[in-house]
């Protein structure tokens, strides 16, 4: 489904990724996970060509993202509200996307209805645009689009973010279902490692744009390894600030 090959992008004189191979399987349900600055969002930008890479390139199904658009023909995304056409009502939102892939209203709305109970009756027949919507709401907007036209790579940075936990444990179901009824590649990054690893089977661990680990998360067994690499970042990041203070004292 996606290949990666010695992809590399700067910004300035920050390595914000550096990935020399890394392939994700079609029906690959993938956590990726890391820090802030990890270069998640990044990586996703640059697999959905909305950054160009300096070095490396990236294909899916074997189309290179930057020599075609075929890819977006069956990839859905949603990486922040910016992606919304934020003065548009959440319908009109619907039946738009939904015409750029050839459905008519009838069948936007057939395709909605999965999504009632993770629209909580919070969405549809609000009369008023999606820039008066909350944050959750907005994120539930962005994650149903990204959805809608049954894409056979989602993409979806920070899913969980903005949403109230019931709607996390629905979109967690519902996420986890639509990989397996479709045999869909669906890609999250989350800061949550729980809903992570609750859902993914497999987890990829960046650290300064690089993958560390590729792990295998059978029945929750990611857990223990995640939590006890953050603690230890954590640890070392509380001394390398208190080595700071230290020198930052001498030099005073």
């Amino acid at each position: 489904m996606i290949t990666i090959n010695n992809l590399q992008k700067k910004f300035g004189e920050k390595i914000a990724v550096n990935i020399e191979q890394y392939t994700i399987n079609q029906g690959d349900m993938l956590g990726l996970v890391g820090n802030n600055g990890a270069g998640k969002t990044t990586l996703f930008r640059l697999i959905l060509d909305l950054l160009k890479a300096d070095e490396g390139q990236i294909t899916i199904n074997d189309i290179n993202v930057c020599d075609s658009e075929e890819w977006k023909k069956f990839t859905g995304a949603f990486i922040d509200d910016g992606f919304l056409i934020d003065y548009l009502t959440p319908e009109e939102y619907f039946y738009f996307i939904g015409k750029m892939y050839g459905m008519n209203k009838a069948e936007v709305d057939a395709r909605l209805a999965p999504f009632e109970r993770f629209m909580n009756g919070e969405v549809l027949d609000q009369k008023k645009f999606i820039r008066n919507f909350s944050a959750g709401n907005k994120q539930k907007i962005g994650i149903i689009s990204a959805m809608l036209h049954n894409p056979q790579l989602l993409i979806l940075d920070e899913p969980f973010n903005f949403l109230d936990p019931s709607s996390q444990s629905v979109i967690k179901h519902i996420l986890k279902k639509y990989s397996e009824d479709h045999n869909a590649t669906v890609i999250i990054s989350s800061h949550n490692l729980n809903h992570t690893v609750d859902i993914c089977p497999r987890i990829a661990l960046l650290e300064h744009g690089i993958i560390i680990r590729d792990i295998q998360n059978e029945n929750n067994s990611a857990e223990k390894e995640l939590e006890d690499y953050f603690n230890i970042s954590v640890e070392e990041e509380i001394a390398e600030e208190e080595v700071k203070e230290s020198i930052n004292v001498v030099e005073e």
